[in-house]
């Protein structure tokens, strides 16, 4: 059997072709050992690949800075949490020390130009700036407390007793400071002295006898208040009227620290306090993407089981407008599917907006899918109209091939026949156009061209017909 040159037949044997190719200069089969060797490569480059990916959702996608407080104070504490939470899911959060809220505030609004920092924690309560573009991501589930420590606190019964005190009111920038000067600000005929330090320079004044009282706003269970308690024998200041003031400032609310809560042993305190206690809020200048957003509330509600059902229930009073992101993360009770495994996708836009997007691409080839049918049945109409008229100037049963091979009639070398064929030309080239506009048109679904190109084909041969009737000429 004779082959082309350059193939080899197939009745060549294994062999042959075996020693054809062994020759020096001619390429070899690979052996079982190499096709072992690469499949292994493969396999071991494939799981390479796959734990570089790592699918499994983490936090890897998390690089932020937030801004706390001091360090011995509870904000510092509870972004420590979050960092080690954010660091077990691979991801990182620097912890930046600050004077307190107000200071955060000038932070993030300062860092929106270059995103240094992206986040803070904030006090309710903080007056923000006019012009600024802060957004509230939530809030802490496990409120603060204003605490007023004195020694001698047992006579202050009425505000009248507090008349002419000496008052610490934490330092300057933090949002105790600025919290109680609106407190005092309509108390001025009590003559209070006040004065803002550090809360442990206010503590080494109580017991030197330089302050009379020195306010806080810390959490009701930090160590610091437990030592100034016990270890100070400082004692908490009942506010007088607590509730007429929590109406005065409308972000805070009556709390109780109940008798023997910092000491049980010692009932420290002896009797329940009635305390003014608000909410920390944590706060976002837009800097960081929606993804990495997401997966700072993921760890917050990690380490806070309460924290979603703690935003869905309360009224968002901060006067800060509440981020898309944590709109959506607190209706969905925590992360969707794209802030798990996809966070990239999030950044793009939120999952109900890719739903969106999908509804209305499924409409979209819905009805193009429609309204090809329609423009094909049209196509269909037309073309079999004009077969029908080809049937009436010819014969009912003519077909395209007898048309081509069939002599020309006398009677359609007339004046009004040649008139009326050539009208018939003009429509088929119109419809064949028509059919190539549509067969390339983007608006097709993929697939249906081709029964634009049959339309075309059954089109092209009845013209092709049809002229080569037209052209043939005339009987003797």
């Amino acid at each position: 059997m004779q082959t082309k040159p350059g193939r080899v037949s197939r009745l060549i044997p294994i062999d042959r072709l075996r020693r054809v190719l062994g020759r020096p200069g001619a390429a070899r089969l690979p052996s079982p050992g190499v096709k072992t060797a690469v499949f292994f490569a493969a396999l071991l480059l494939l799981m390479v690949l796959v734990a570089w990916i790592d699918p499994r959702p983490s936090l890897r996608h998390v690089r932020i800075s937030m801004l706390s407080g001091s360090t011995t104070g509870n904000y510092h504490a509870n972004v420590e949490k979050l960092a080690a939470e954010v660091a077990r899911r691979h991801g990182r959060v620097r912890n930046v020390e600050s004077a307190g809220s107000v200071e955060n505030v000038q932070r993030l609004i300062g860092g929106a130009d270059t995103c240094n920092l992206q986040f803070g924690l904030v006090q309710e309560g903080v007056v923000f700036p006019e012009g600024h573009e802060l957004e509230l991501l939530g809030r802490l589930p496990h409120p603060e407390s204003l605490i007023v420590l004195g020694r001698d606190v047992a006579g202050v019964r009425s505000p009248q007793d507090l008349k002419g005190l000496r008052i610490g009111i934490g330092p300057v920038g933090s949002g105790t400071e600025q919290m109680m000067r609106q407190l005092l600000m309509p108390l001025a005929d009590l003559e209070l002295e006040v004065s803002a330090q550090a809360f442990d320079a206010q503590l080494d004044m109580l017991e030197r006898g330089e302050l009379d009282l020195a306010a806080t706003v810390v959490d009701d269970e930090a160590r610091w208040l437990a030592d100034a308690v016990t270890k100070r024998h400082l004692d908490i200041l009942q506010l007088p009227d607590v509730a007429s003031l929590s109406r005065r400032l409308p972000f805070t609310r009556v709390g109780v620290i109940e008798a023997g809560q910092i000491d049980y042993v010692h009932k420290l305190p002896r009797q329940d306090k009635q305390v003014l206690q608000l909410d920390t809020l944590i706060v976002g200048n837009g800097c960081a993407s929606n993804g990495v957003t997401q997966g700072l509330l993921t760890a917050v509600a990690a380490i806070s089981p309460t924290f979603v059902r703690y935003n869905k229930d309360q009224a968002n009073l901060s006067g800060l407008p509440l981020a898309t992101v944590a709109v959506n993360f607190f209706e969905d009770g925590g992360p969707d599917l794209l802030g798990r495994y996809a966070p990239w996708a999030v950044d793009i836009m939120p999952l109900p907006t890719w739903i969106h997007l999908g509804v209305a691409l499924s409409l979209l080839f819905s009805g193009m899918a429609v309204l090809h049918r329609f423009r094909l049945w049209r196509i269909d109409f037309h073309r079999v109209r004009i077969e029908r008229e080809i049937a009436d100037l010819f014969s009912s049963d003519i077909t395209t091939g007898s048309l081509a091979d069939m002599p020309k009639d006398p009677q359609h070398c007339a004046p009004e026949a040649i008139v009326r064929i050539d009208d018939l030309l003009g429509r088929l080239s119109a419809l064949s156009e028509r059919c190539r506009k549509q067969s390339v048109s983007i608006l097709v679904p993929m697939g249906e061209e081709m029964s634009y190109r049959y339309q075309e084909a059954l089109i092209g041969d009845l013209r092709n017909a049809l002229r080569q009737y037209k052209a043939r000429p005339p009987p003797s």
